[in-house]
C-alpha cells in the first residue's frame, strides 16, 4: 500500500490526506511519538482552562489523551481532510463533549482574532515546509500569520518537530522578529524503539506585543536532561545547538547496533557555560572474547595525563582497551577549566549519559564499572593562564604523573592535547629539625605541592636525544669541558638550553624566540635565567639565521631547532615549513662549523611531505641520522655538513656512553632513567 506522496507539495493538499487516511483506516497515525513522551513538555505550557487549537490533527490520539488525562478539555481540532475529520468525530462522539473536530484550512481559518491561548502543531509544519521553494515559504508565512492572529498575547504556539535545519531556522527567525520568546525543548526518549532515530523537539513560541525598534531576541534551548533553559545569542547558534543533539542521537543509534570500526570521539559540555567538560572516546576491541562481565566499561583518565600516549593517541587507547579486557571501553578526559567532585561525583554525573553509548548485546541491568589509574582522578593545578598575540591562549599547570612525581606543563590551548614544555618539580624539603611527614593517601593541599624546578631532568624524549647528539661533534672525546657554541631556536619552557648550560660548563648558548611572552613564562614558571653564557634573542628564527649567515658564518658547533608551527592545516606541526626550505637550510649550514651538527625536531604526519623534507635535507647535508621517538610522532634528525667520519649506531652509542660518564659528576644530580647511549643506539643513517 503506497502512502507516500509523489512530491513533497502533496503534503499540503486535501486529496492526498483523504486518500492517506482512507487507506490507513482507523489505526492512529502518530507523527513523532505519542502522549507519554510529549506530556512532560505539554504540562509546562498547557493549563486546564486554556482554549487549545490543534492544527493538522489527523487521527492522532494526542488530543484525546490530553482530554482524558485532565490536561485540558476545551480543544478544537482542525484538518483539511474531510475523511479524517469524519473519522475523528465518530471516534470521539459524545465521550468528549467539550472537544470538537472541524474541517478547516489552517492557512485561512474562520476563527476570530485572539481566540486561543495555545496552538498545538504535531508534525504539520514539517509536512508543509518540505522544501525551500518560494511558493512553499509563502504558504508557511500564511500559516504563521494565521497562528499569530488567533493566539492571544501571552499565548503559546507549541510545534512538535524533527527540527530539520531549514524548518527550525524559518520558525525561529519569523517569530523572534515578531518579538516572541522562542524556546526549543528536546523531548526525552521513552527508551522504547523509536519510529525515528532523530530526537523530537518542541518549539515553544510565546506571543508578546511587538515593541517598535530593535528589541533584543530571547532564544533558549532546553536539553532533555535539564529543565533550566540555556540562552543562546542568535538563531544560527540555536540551530547549531539542535544539530549537535541530532548528531549525538545518530551516533548513539549507530553505536547501539554495530561495533565501531574506528574510534568515535565526542565532547560533553557544561550545562551552565556550554564549554567542554568531558571528552569521550569510544574504543571497541572485537578480539576480546565476550563474557558476561566484560562487555562495557568506562575509564576515567586522571587529570593532566590525557596527553600521554596511552590515553591521548588512538593506538594507545586501543592498547588500553585490549589490556583492560573489555569489548567496548569509553575513555573520559577531564578538562582543565572544570571542577570535579572526585570519582564518585563523576560517576554520578556520567552514569546516565554513557549508557547511551553502550554496545549491542549488553545484558539487561548489567553494572558498568568505572575504572581509573589508582582509583582517583589525578591532580591538576592551573598556575597561570594568559594570551599571547603570537601563540594565542596558553596555560601553565602542575599535574601529578604516574607515580608520586609532579610536573609543570606549558600548554597552548589551540592544541590542548600537546604538551609544549614540561619540567619535573622537586618535592619540598621540611624545615631544619622537622621530620618528614609520613606519606599517606590524603590529597595534598595546594600549599603542600612541589614548586621548585628540577633542572637536572629532561622530560621530553626529543630533548634527551638532542643532548645525546652532541657526542657527534668532532674530536676524540665529546667532553663537557670542551668550549661549545650552541644555537637553540625555540625557547618554550627553556629546559633544553638550561640543561646544556648547567652540564656543559664551557658552553655558550644563544636562544632565539619569536614570542616575548615565552621568555616571561620560562623565567617566571620554569626556572629559566640568563647570564654571560646564555642569552635570549627575541627575533624570528628565519631572520636571525639569515642575518648571521650574512655577517658571521661558521660560528656554531651545534644548532638545535625545536619550533612549533601555528598552522594546524599543514601535516607538519614542527617545524614551520619555511624552516625546512632549501635556501634557508643552506643558511643554517653556513653558520655551522664544518665539524658541527644541526639537530631538527620533526613532527610530520604527512608521509609525502615528510619524504620531501628528508630529500631536501639530504641535498644540503651529506650526512643524515634519524632517531624516532618511541610512542610519539617526533623524529630527531642529526645533520652534518660533511660525510667524513660517518659512524654506525654502535659507535655512536659508545661515544654517548663516554659523554654521559663525563656529565655524571659527583655532587651533580643526574636522573638514572636518562641513558645517553640508549638515545643513539637506535639511530639510523638516511
Amino acid at each position: 500500500m503506497e502512502l507516500l506522496p509523489r512530491s513533497p507539495g502533496d503534503f499540503g493538499l486535501a486529496w492526498y490526506w483523504d486518500r492517506f487516511f482512507r487507506q490507513r483506516g482507523q489505526r492512529p497515525f502518530e507523527w513523532y511519538g505519542a502522549f507519554p513522551e510529549l506530556c512532560p513538555v505539554l504540562y509546562k505550557y498547557v493549563r486546564p482552562r486554556d482554549k487549545v487549537l490543534v492544527v493538522g490533527c489527523g487521527n492522532s490520539e494526542l488530543s484525546e489523551q490530553m482530554y482524558d488525562m485532565g490536561m485540558c478539555e476545551d480543544i478544537v481540532n482542525i484538518d483539511i481532510s474531510n475523511a479524517v475529520i469524519r473519522q475523528m468525530q465518530e471516534r470521539s462522539g459524545s465521550r468528549r463533549p467539550k472537544m470538537s473536530y472541524m474541517l478547516m484550512d489552517m492557512l485561512q481559518m474562520d476563527f476570530p482574532d485572539a481566540q486561543f491561548q495555545v496552538v498545538l502543531d504535531k508534525g504539520t509544519l514539517d509536512a508543509i515546509l518540505s522544501d525551500e521553494e518560494e511558493a512553499t515559504l509563502v504558504k508557511v508565512d500564511r500559516m504563521f500569520a494565521e497562528i499569530s492572529r488567533v493566539l492571544q498575547v501571552g499565548g503559546r504556539y507549541l510545534c512538535v518537530s524533527l527540527a530539520q535545519a531549514h524548518v527550525l531556522k524559518k520558525a525561529v527567525e519569523y517569530f523572534s522578529q515578531e518579538g516572541w520568546v522562542v524556546r526549543v525543548h528536546q523531548v526525552a526518549s521513552s527508551g522504547d524503539k523509536q519510529q525515528f532515530v532523530l530526537p523530537v523537539f518542541v518549539y515553544v513560541m510565546t506571543k508578546f506585543r511587538k515593541i517598535p525598534g530593535s528589541a533584543p531576541q530571547i532564544l533558549e534551548i532546553c536539553p532533555e536532561e535539564q529543565d533550566k533553559p540555556m540562552r543562546v545569542e542568535s538563531a544560527e547558534r540555536l540551530v547549531a545547538a539542535v544539530k549537535d543533539r541530532q548528531h549525538y542521537a545518530l551516533l548513539c543509534n549507530q553505536l547501539s547496533k554495530i561495533p565501531c570500526g574506528e574510534q568515535v570521539s565526542l565532547d560533553l559540555c557544561d550545562k551552565e557555560s556550554g564549554k567542554p567538560r568531558y571528552t569521550l572516546h569510544v574504543v571497541d576491541s572485537p578480539s576480546v572474547k565476550p563474557s558476561r562481565d566484560n562487555h562495557f566499561a568506562i575509564f576515567i583518565i586522571p587529570q593532566g595525563r590525557e596527553t600521554e600516549w596511552l590515553f591521548g593517541m588512538e593506538e594507545g587507547r586501543r592498547q588500553l582497551a585490549t589490556s583492560a579486557g573489555f569489548r567496548r571501553l569509553v575513555t573520559v578526559a577531564l578538562h582543565r577549566e572544570q571542577h570535579y567532585e572526585g570519582m564518585v561525583g563523576i560517576q554520578a554525573e556520567l552514569s546516565g549519559k554513557v549508557m547511551e553509548l553502550a554496545p549491542p548485546g549488553l545484558p539487561a541491568r548489567q553494572q558498568v564499572p568505572f575504572l581509573s589509574v589508582g582509583g582517583d582522578i589525578g591532580v591538576r593545578t592551573v598556575q597561570h593562564c594568559d594570551t599571547s598575540p603570537l601563540s594565542g591562549e596558553y596555560v601553565v599547570e602542575d599535574v601529578k604523573g604516574d607515580s608520586s612525581c609532579y610536573f609543570r606543563r606549558l600548554i597552548f590551548l589551540h592544541n590542548r592535547n600537546v604538551v609544549q614544555s614540561e619540567a619535573r618539580l622537586l618535592a619540598p624539603m621540611p624545615p631544619p629539625g622537622q621530620k618528614k611527614r609520613r606519606r599517606d593517601k590524603k590529597k595534598p593541599s595546594p600549599a603542600e605541592l612541589p614548586t621548585a624546578i628540577d633542572k637536572s631532568y629532561l622530560c621530553c624524549e626529543h630533548h634527551k636525544a638532542m643532548v645525546a647528539g652532541l657526542c657527534l661533534l668532532g674530536g676524540p672525546d665529546p667532553l663537557p669541558g670542551t668550549p661549545l657554541a650552541v644555537l637553540v631556536v625555540g625557547l618554550g619552557g627553556g629546559s633544553l638550553p638550561l640543561f646544556i648550560h648547567d652540564y656543559f660548563l664551557e658552553a655558550h648558548v644563544a636562544v632565539v624566540e619569536i614570542d616575548p611572552s615565552m621568555l616571561e613564562v620560562s623565567t617566571r614558571w620554569f626556572g629559566f635565567f640568563q647570564d654571560d653564557r646564555m642569552r635570549v634573542h627575541i627575533s624570528d628564527g628565519l631572520d636571525y639565521v639569515a642575518k648571521l649567515a650574512a655577517e658571521a658564518p661558521a660560528q656554531y658547533d651545534a644548532i638545535m631547532f625545536d619550533v612549533d608551527s601555528k598552522d594546524l592545516t599543514v601535516g607538519m606541526s614542527c617545524p614551520p615549513p619555511a624552516f625546512v626550505e632549501r635556501p634557508f637550510l643552506q643558511k643554517v649550514k653556513t653558520i655551522l662549523k664544518p665539524e658541527g651538527v644541526f639537530m631538527l625536531n620533526l613532527v610530520c604526519r604527512d608521509a609525502q611531505l615528510k619524504e620531501s623534507v628528508l630529500a631536501t635535507l639530504r641535498e644540503v647535508f651529506p650526512l643524515l641520522y634519524a632517531r624516532r621517538i618511541e610512542g610519539e610522532v617526533n623524529e630527531i634528525l642529526f645533520c652534518q655538513p660533511s660525510s667524513e667520519g660517518q659512524q654506525d649506531a654502535t659507535e655512536l652509542g659508545a661515544r654517548a656512553q663516554v659523554l654521559e660518564g663525563a656529565l655524571r659528576q659527583p655532587g651533580r644530580p643526574w636522573d638514572s632513567s636518562y641513558v645517553l647511549a640508549d638515545m643513539l643506539q637506535a639511530v639510523k643513517i638516511l
